[in-house]
């Protein structure tokens, strides 16, 4: 076997093991009600469309139930709490879900998270907490006067940890076009002035890149990223600033930043988002490890804090 085939294999395996370490690749198949159909919310309609998709999910979770699978029926209902507010609901498979924290119509700064590998309604508890931290640490800095939001984005199938799915852009490819659909209906429910910031963890970032050309958003900040699929920052064809941050204890560090062909498939995800040669914006993230990135009182948090407020000069840098 030549260099770079071991290099492209090892590119599978260490993707595979450390692109997010989540427990449970299994993917459920339990009964579920189709999503409901409702024309493109808008501030006025918000209200209807949070009840409508938590309606859902209570159906979901009464299938689940019936189904036998406890886990998934408790998690469903979970997200059919009325405090919960959901942009979307679709309980079928592993799952999505798009779901809000805080005031949407009258933010003036959103932060929309875009998750890795293995994150479905099972795991999304994991996911939420990040999105919960964020929210919090947005409310406790914002200025006076400054209103936030939290768009906690599970809207596409992710890959799961092991596999090749994981180390190619197929994924990536067509949770682009619904990534963009996202940014477009946000920007009718909050008009053209408020703050959109991108906040992708690990292959999330390869999402991101792959819908940001010409992307309504002020701010994409990728951490924890295996490579974007992207060769420069400024190939990306966006207004946006590109910002990137790896944690001293990350282990996506030793995936190979390279693209190659294995088998027929391209396989990498090529430039070093951190590396001088993409041209990002790289920011400390301090000496946490690929699910820290949210942590309370992390570095990184701090850092991703004040890229959503538009503080970019107190963004801290390595």
């Amino acid at each position: 076997m030549g260099y770079r085939w071991r290099r492209a294999v090892l590119a599978v395996l260490v993707a595979s093991a450390v692109t997010l370490p989540v427990v449970g690749a299994a993917r459920p198949r339990v009964p579920a009600p189709p999503p409901v159909a409702l024309a493109p919310p808008t501030a006025a309609t918000l209200d209807a469309t949070y009840a409508a998709h938590r309606a859902n999910a209570g159906k979901a979770a009464r299938m689940a139930a019936d189904h036998g699978d406890r886990r998934r029926a408790a998690a469903d209902r979970a997200l059919a709490d009325p405090a919960r507010q959901l942009l979307s609901f679709d309980g079928r498979g592993a799952g999505l879900v798009t779901e809000v924290l805080g005031d949407l119509a009258h933010a003036d700064r959103v932060a929309v998270l875009v998750p890795g590998s293995d994150t479905g309604i099972d795991t999304y508890g994991r996911f939420r907490a990040a999105a919960r931290a964020l929210h919090a640490r947005l409310t406790r800095e914002a200025p006076a006067g400054t209103r936030t939001a939290v768009v906690a984005w599970l809207g596409y199938e992710t890959p799961a940890t092991i596999g090749l799915a994981v180390a190619t852009t197929d994924r990536a490819d067509r949770a682009a076009p619904e990534l963009r659909s996202l940014v477009a209906d946000l920007r009718v429910i909050i008009g053209p002035r408020p703050r959109i910031s991108l906040l992708c963890h690990s292959y999330g970032s390869v999402v991101c890149v792959r819908a940001a050309p010409g992307l309504d958003v002020d701010d994409i900040a990728v951490v924890g990223s295996p490579g974007t699929g992207a060769d420069t920052a400024a190939a990306l064809r966006t207004r946006a600033r590109i910002w990137a941050a790896r944690g001293a204890g990350d282990w996506v560090e030793n995936v190979p930043h390279l693209t190659v062909d294995l088998f027929g498939t391209r396989v990498g995800f090529g430039t070093d988002p951190v590396s001088p040669a993409f041209g990002a914006r790289v920011f400390t993230a301090g000496d946490g490890g690929h699910s820290d990135y949210f942590a309370p009182g992390s570095t990184s948090l701090t850092n991703l804090t004040r890229i959503v407020l538009g503080e970019t000069e107190a963004v801290t840098h390595d």
